[in-house]
């Protein structure tokens, strides 16, 4: 399945590029990382009523604009390369997504509109204190209208409006609807090592909450999420990629060393050259996934009982592990080529790095993508 991108996708990119590249320099991003909220609540706002962002990957039925996984993989690799502390990611890809694919009206009708207009932020709780991303190691409990139990690593979870809780139930896995501020809901941020992107822990001591989704056992539906999720977060990883990438080979033209720019010497330009080759091929890879989730998302709203074309959770596999590997080599390398510049504070590179190795761990890393991968085509 091939990718081209239409003449609107593309004036997107470049229409959003300049809008970050104007809002959202170094100085910003330190100031929204640093702040009391984690980003910037005016510009948060601006992604919304100027562009359309928040509502962009969303159904026209319910205020967004009809686009799809294509689309938001666009907005969130050029998020990525610029590391925008916001809570896009949880609100759009995460929550949005799976709200979207749910096909409950009532749900979708009640949080997606909010959603699309920026009015609400929302996330995705998974992932508990095992450390595991797997839904059949989730220990959180729901009765038809409670969840209990602890979430952790959740994405923005201390400030979400909304958040979407996997749960064990009594007919198998499924996912509740919980208000943030809901009686019996704590939250606790947590200490990380990526400074733009926060995560927290949520307590649940017998929360009100709403199914989502199909009754009984949910875990076919759990599982296509899962596979959007790591789709954009794929995206996400490929944009900060080539932010590393084309910072360290902007440096290697201007340092000069023993009279020549560095970029001259071999062991640079092999550099390089081997990080080119990875993070293009983890972009093919990341963009086919984009195309199939594009096809999985219309089936899932179009199908009565809903059908998931086979190759998503391949594509999404290959997508998470090459990305994520992409991502973490090409932030080495910068900090490598960048030398001792490239290990202090002041510069952006170790920014790069910390988000390299944090988004690595979300939602599985690399070695458990690639067991899935093998499993699924059967290796």
């Amino acid at each position: 399945m091939a990718l081209t991108f239409t003449e609107e996708q593309e004036q997107l990119r470049t229409t959003l590029r300049r809008f970050l590249a104007n809002k959202a320099p170094s100085a910003a991003v330190r100031r929204a990382m640093d702040s009391e909220e984690g980003y910037a609540p005016r510009l948060w706002r601006q992604m919304a009523d100027q562009l359309g962002l928040h509502g962009l990957a969303l159904p026209e039925a319910y205020g967004g604009f009809g686009g799809g996984p294509v689309e938001l993989g666009i907005v969130l690799e050029e998020l990525g390369r610029v590391l925008l502390p916001s809570p896009y990611f949880a609100t759009v890809a995460l929550a949005g997504q799976a709200l979207a694919a749910s096909n409950d009206e009532v749900a979708k009708a009640r949080w997606l509109p909010a959603i699309a207009d920026g009015s609400t932020t929302a996330t995705l709780a998974l992932a508990e204190e095992s450390g595991s991303w797997r839904i059949e190691d989730v220990e959180t409990t729901a009765t038809d209208t409670t969840v209990s139990g602890t979430k952790m690593f959740v994405v923005d979870g201390h400030t979400a409006d909304l958040i979407l809780v996997v749960t064990r139930t009594g007919t198998g896995p499924g996912l509740f609807a919980v208000d943030g501020d809901a009686p019996g809901v704590t939250r606790t941020r947590l200490e990380t090592l990526d400074p733009t992107r926060r995560l927290a822990r949520v307590d649940l001591d017998r929360a009100p909450a709403r199914r989502v989704g199909p009754d009984g056992d949910a875990s076919a539906y759990l599982r296509t999420v899962l596979d959007l999720v790591a789709v954009a977060l794929a995206a996400e990883q490929v944009g900060g990629a080539q932010a590393c990438l084309d910072a360290a080979v902007d440096y290697a033209k201007v340092r000069v060393q023993f009279g020549r720019p560095i970029g001259s010497f071999q062991a640079v330009k092999h550099k390089c050259a081997d990080l080119l080759v990875q993070v293009e091929g983890a972009r093919s890879a990341a963009y086919h996934a984009t195309t199939v989730a594009a096809a999985a998302m219309s089936q899932l709203t179009s199908t009565e009982p809903p059908l998931v074309p086979a190759e998503l959770p391949v594509s999404a596999a290959l997508a998470a592990a090459c990305c994520a590997d992409a991502f973490t080599h090409a932030a080495k390398e910068n900090i490598q080529i960048h030398g001792g510049i490239g290990y202090t504070w002041e510069h952006d590179a170790h920014l790069y790095l910390k988000r390299a190795k944090s988004s690595e761990q979300l939602f599985g890393g690399p070695a458990a993508h690639r067991t899935r991968l093998a499993d699924l085509v059967g290796i």
